[in-house]
C-alpha cells in the first residue's frame, strides 16, 4: 500500500498500472522465448511516459499488452486504477488507444475522414448527426487540419497528414491513455518535427495520459516527462526525463545516448556498444547485459540485480550493482543546459 493511502491520505490513482508483467511464445518444443518479464510501471494522469531501447527488447510487446492486443502470461493491467480482465469492457477499451507506426494502413482508404469519425463516435454514443460532425470539425482543428478534410480520403493526404488523422481518431472516443508506438519512425525528419510538437502540445492541452514507444532518444526527450529503459525484456532504468539523459546510471542506458550522433564528433569518434543482444532464448546469467558492459565485473555474471532506487535522486531507479556511482559524462547535445542530479 501506499505509504500516504496508509496514513489515511487521499492518493489519486494512476491513469495506467502496469503491475509484474510478463509475456512468453512458444519457441519450439517445449520452448518458449521470454518477450517481456516482470515489468511494472505507473503513468500518472496528464503524464508521459517514454519507453525506449533497441529494435526486440520488448517495446511493442509491452503496448500490445497494455492496449489490450497481447494477453500476458501473468501480471495486471490496471486503467484508473481498475484491473482489466481477459475481456475488456467497452469503457476500458474506450479509456486506451493505440496509435500505429503506419498512419495508412491503420485508415479505411475508402471511407472519408468526416464518415470515419462520426462514424466512430456513433458507435461509442459519444455524438450523433449535426453534435457528430461538430465534433469531427473541433478534432480536425484539434490535431492542426482544415474542416475541409472532413470530405477527403486518407488517400489525399500526407504521411504527416494521415498521422494528425490518426491521432484525431484516438482522441474521439475520449481516452485517458494514448500508446504511440514509434508515431514518427515513418515519417520524413522534416515531418517528424511537427508531429512531436503536437504530441507535446496536446500533453500540455489535456489530461490525457500518454505511453511513447520509441527508439529515437530526440522524441522521447521533446515529448516525454519520464523514461523508462528496457533491455531484453526487462525495465533497466527508470526516472524523469531530464536528469536521466544528464546523468544515466545503467551502462546500458549510457551507451544509447552515447551512440547519439553529434555534429562536432564523427562516427569513428563515438564509443560503440560490443556484441548484439543475446537471444531471449539464451539469456546470459546474472545481469543480462553484461557480455557487453564496460563496467561488468565477476559478481554481474552470478548474480541479476533488481531495479531497485538510486541513492539521492527521487524517482530514479536503475538495475545495476553500480548505480550509485556517479554518472558517467554526456554528449553534450543531449544535455538541456546544465543538469545535473
Amino acid at each position: 500500500m501506499n505509504e500516504l493511502a496508509a496514513r489515511g491520505i487521499l492518493v489519486e490513482e494512476p491513469a495506467l498500472s502496469v503491475n509484474s508483467l510478463t509475456v512468453t511464445f512458444p519457441a519450439g518444443p517445449r520452448r518458449r522465448l521470454t518477450a517481456i518479464e516482470n515489468v511494472t510501471l505507473d503513468v500518472a494522469r496528464g503524464e508521459s511516459l517514454g519507453v525506449v531501447g533497441e529494435s526486440g527488447c520488448g517495446k511493442t510487446t509491452l503496448a500490445r499488452c497494455i492496449v489490450g492486443l497481447q494477453r500476458p502470461d501473468s501480471g495486471t493491467v490496471r486503467i484508473g486504477g481498475e484491473a482489466v480482465g481477459e475481456r475488456r469492457s467497452r469503457a476500458q477499451r474506450r479509456a486506451v488507444q493505440l496509435i500505429f507506426q503506419d498512419p495508412y494502413s491503420s485508415l479505411n482508404p475508402r471511407m472519408t475522414v468526416g464518415k470515419m469519425l462520426t462514424q466512430l463516435l456513433a458507435t461509442h454514443d459519444l455524438a450523433h448527426g449535426r453534435e457528430a460532425d461538430q465534433r469531427s470539425r473541433e478534432l480536425l482543428a484539434l490535431v492542426g487540419l482544415p474542416a475541409d478534410a472532413a470530405s477527403r480520403h486518407p488517400g489525399a493526404f500526407s504521411g504527416g497528414q494521415r498521422q494528425r488523422l490518426a491521432i484525431a481518431r484516438a482522441l474521439a472516443v475520449e481516452p485517458s491513455v494514448i500508446v504511440a508506438d514509434e508515431p514518427v519512425s515513418a515519417l520524413d525528419v522534416s515531418i517528424q518535427a511537427t508531429i512531436l510538437e503536437l504530441f507535446a502540445e496536446l500533453r500540455d492541452r489535456t489530461e490525457i495520459s500518454l505511453v511513447m514507444i520509441s527508439h529515437n532518444l530526440a522524441a522521447v526527450r521533446q515529448v516525454c516527462d519520464r523514461v523508462a529503459v528496457m533491455y531484453l525484456g526487462k525495465v533497466v532504468e527508470e526516472g524523469s526525463t531530464r536528469r536521466l539523459f544528464a546523468g544515466p546510471r545503467h551502462p546500458y542506458t549510457r551507451s544509447l545516448l552515447d551512440a547519439v550522433p553529434e555534429v562536432k564528433r564523427s562516427a569513428t569518434q563515438r564509443p560503440r556498444l560490443a556484441g548484439e543482444p543475446p537471444s531471449p532464448l539464451a539469456r546470459p546469467t546474472g545481469c543480462s547485459f553484461h557480455p557487453r558492459c564496460p563496467r561488468a565485473e565477476p559478481l554481474c555474471s552470478i548474480d541479476e540485480p533488481e531495479l531497485l532506487p538510486v541513492d539521492g535522486v527521487a524517482g530514479r531507479s536503475a538495475a545495476c550493482f553500480f548505480r550509485n556511482e556517479s554518472p558517467a559524462v554526456v554528449a553534450p547535445t543531449l544535455r538541456e543546459g546544465r543538469l545535473e542530479e
